[in-house]
């Protein structure tokens, strides 16, 4: 029996193409999808405006599945985290973080990671898959329908960020049709400034995301050095920074009005000089930016230590000096791993990482 198509993945132009495909109108795209985002239903059978044999036709060949949740945890802070459990049995995680007149859901686009960062816990656990349209976009519809459930409003959601688990652009095709899908006025209506992608720097794809699905960018920069760099974010090796930095002041020439924000974890010793925070200033002198400091989250197995409190405050006042825009960022969810660089999910690891890792503890 062939394997049904789900349509929780298709945006609306790959959902026109199918229902084109099985000799139907494509407005029938357009329905679907209010029944599906807007009024919460799964089952062909209840979309009453399709007629019946369609709806049976859609029963036959096509579902909408939506991966289920594993295990839920809340902070003390109010932070939400979930464990997605995906149909192959990986798990994934997903966190919601409130705040006074705004929601941000952090989602996952890998079932581990294919980088090494050597301060993220998610590098710990290996690789084993990428997420596809349906997997990526179903987070954000399921985080929709719990918080909604909780009483938290129609759209708790106002802001996605793809900071979860793995790197957005090393699933390129399958995040764009995710993000096409937050954006759609039919189904989540977000704007471009209010859905933003970090990367470690894959530029080719920063460059393709310019053109194909212009959201807001983050780039996880955390050194000033190609020599750092290489060590902490290992991808530098082939994209350094001067190629990176090269490709996000293209991603702002067609709209000086943006601005890129630039990661910077906070690790004691290592990156949290006054003498970096000048160099940081010289690197993006031309660059349209807001600078993120992140105090490094403890993760087990990794040596590094957070940047004291006072490191971190005049690393931020040399930047404001220079004229940077610059926040620190305020560490949520830190109790139950949902803070940045904390998630790991459950990972079936093809790579072996998490097992040499372990071995050598």
């Amino acid at each position: 029996m062939a394997q049904k198509l789900n349509l929780l993945g298709l945006d609306r132009n790959a959902l026109q193409a199918y229902f084109l495909s099985i000799g139907e109108k494509a407005f029938h795209a357009r329905q679907a999808m209010k029944w599906i985002y807007q009024r919460g239903v799964n089952d062909f059978s209840q979309m009453t405006d399709l007629r019946l044999e369609l709806r049976n036709l859609l029963s036959e060949q096509a579902v909408v599945a939506l991966p289920t949740i594993a295990n839920s945890q809340m902070s003390d802070d109010g932070t939400r985290k979930w464990l997605v459990k995906l149909a192959d049995g990986n798990c994934v995680e997903t966190v919601f973080i409130p705040e006074e007149g705004r929601g941000t859901l952090c989602i996952s686009s890998q079932v581990g990671c294919m980088l090494t960062c050597s301060f993220c816990a998610t590098a710990r656990q290996g690789f084993s898959r990428n997420l596809d349209a349906s997997e990526i976009i179903g987070q954000l519809l399921l985080a929709d329908r719990l918080l909604t459930t909780a009483g938290l409003g129609p759209r708790p959601v106002t802001n996605v960020v793809m900071m979860g688990m793995g790197e957005p652009l090393l699933n390129y095709e399958e995040v764009i049709s995710a993000l096409r899908l937050m954006l759609d006025d039919i189904t989540f209506g977000l704007s471009r400034r209010r859905v933003t992608l970090s990367t470690a720097g894959v530029v080719p794809r920063i460059d393709n995301l310019a053109m194909d699905c212009p959201v807001s960018l983050a780039i996880s920069l955390h050194a000033v050095t190609d020599e750092l760099r290489d060590q902490l974010v290992p991808i530098n090796r082939k994209y350094p920074i001067s190629q990176l930095l090269g490709a996000c002041e293209r991603y702002l020439e067609n709209d000086t009005r943006r601005r890129i924000t630039f990661e910077y974890v906070m690790l004691d010793g290592v990156n949290d000089s006054v003498e970096d925070a000048r160099r940081l200033a010289t690197l993006l002198k031309n660059i349209p930016s807001k600078i993120n400091l992140i105090p490094f989250n403890t993760v087990p197995g990794i040596a590094y230590k957070r940047s004291g409190t006072n490191a971190i405050n005049r690393f931020r006042s040399e930047l404001m000096r220079l004229g940077l825009t610059t926040i620190t960022r305020r560490t949520r969810g830190a109790d139950i791993a949902a803070a940045c660089g904390q998630l790991a999910g459950e990972v079936q690891d093809r790579t072996h990482r998490s097992a040499k890792l372990a071995a050598a503890q």
